[in-house]
């Protein structure tokens, strides 16, 4: 006889809801019937927070349609039994399906998430097949053009503010070579004199704070209220590409991808190295780090993110103490690692460089990161 589990107590479904950990495991739960719907509260982390802004589109002319600015929770997806043609991880946001042909599933593809690549069909991923790590969460625009193909993510901060007593917000946006921003208690974007003479990079949120990236390398500290602007850069500097990675409210990383050998003839990717560095936020200064733990940074589709390897299941390719670009050309990656042996006798053992462990696939970019490992033990030897 099947056991009835609407019949559980409420004190019981209340002690299960309290140790349910991951975001999908209560969506499940909530698929069982009525009384353990109402028991447990749709998770907070995959309820999309959206604001109503007006667009920025013809700036500065003033325009009365309005777009939507979206905060997206990323997570890294890990199969565990996946088959031959299966990407082994995908890393993106989850967001409602709103397309036409949406449908409510039975359990237990209640919790599902359709995936799309190139030339694909989309297909339904059930999430039960899936080991599943949040990396934190990314702000995109939606619509903000409505004429425009390009209507997705621009680069766009997020600030809470608390100021006069109320609640309020200011959203730092990159448009084309212009910097805007937009307070709520205003309701309308205003172009930023920049300090820095390039176009914006990169922008990210810290700590009441916005930091900015320029692409000739400048750094720059944003006050939310004034828009004062405090130069911030690494005390020895370093030609390079710059990307900000914020370990939620705790740290913030600065890493620098440069090439050790600017006058060579040939342009070698593979040699490309970087230096991290994190925040001293007291001290108003960058501090070099050649170690992070057991932390991983990803960098590159859907923002840079951080999240502890401890998350992470053995084998997954991915170790502490280790960056991985998911942006690199040619679609093929490597984690970068601090004191990798080349074999070069010129090539510095101070510095992050490839770990040619495991090679890393990029099979698809959009709409979502999908990731194939490759164990190749030559890949130790190469370009040696």
């Amino acid at each position: 006889m099947m056991p009835n589990w609407s019949q559980l107590p409420e004190e019981l479904l209340n002690l299960i809801s309290k140790n349910l950990d991951n975001c999908f495991d209560v969506v499940h739960a909530r698929s069982i019937c009525r009384s353990w719907r109402s028991a447990f509260p749709f998770p907070s982390s995959l309820s999309t927070l959206s604001y109503s802004l007006p667009t920025f589109a013809k700036f500065p002319l003033v325009n009365k349609d309005l777009c939507t600015l979206k905060k997206i929770q990323i997570f890294l997806f890990r199969a565990r039994n996946p088959a031959a043609d299966i990407p082994e991880y995908f890393l993106g946001g989850i967001d409602q399906d709103q397309s036409n042909d949406h449908m409510e599933l039975p359990s237990p593809l209640q919790c599902s998430v359709k995936v799309k690549f190139p030339q694909s069909d989309p297909f339904l991923v059930n999430m039960l097949d899936y080991q599943i790590i949040p990396l934190g969460f990314q702000y995109i625009m939606i619509g903000w053009d409505p004429e425009s193909l390009a209507n997705g993510y621009v680069g766009v901060a997020f600030l809470p503010v608390k100021k006069n007593g109320g609640d309020e917000f200011v959203v730092l946006l990159r448009y084309r070579n212009h910097l805007l921003v937009l307070r709520s208690s205003a309701m309308r974007w205003m172009k930023v004199k920049k300090t820095s003479i390039a176009s914006c990079k990169g922008l990210v949120s810290f700590r009441g704070r916005f930091y900015v990236t320029f692409l000739n390398g400048d750094i720059y500290v944003f006050d939310p209220y004034s828009l004062e602007q405090t130069l911030l850069m690494p005390s020895e500097p370093l030609r390079s590409s710059k990307y900000l990675i914020p370990n939620g409210s705790d740290e913030l990383f600065l890493v620098e991808k440069f090439n050790p050998f600017p006058e060579a003839d040939v342009l070698d990717l593979s040699r490309f190295a970087c230096r991290v560095s994190r925040l001293d936020e007291e001290a108003g200064q960058w501090v070099e780090v050649t170690d992070l733990g057991d932390r991983v940074l990803f960098i590159g589709h859907f923002g840079n993110v951080c999240c502890s390897a401890k998350e992470l299941p053995d084998g997954c390719g991915v170790s502490g103490n280790s960056i991985l670009f998911t942006n690199e050309p040619g679609y093929v990656t490597f984690a970068y690692k601090y004191g990798v042996h080349t074999g070069r006798v010129e090539d510095e053992l101070n510095i992050w460089r490839f770990s040619r462990e495991i090679r890393v696939m990029i099979v698809n970019t959009f709409p979502v990161v999908a990731l194939r490992l490759e164990w190749q033990a030559e890949n130790l030897a190469l370009d040696t």
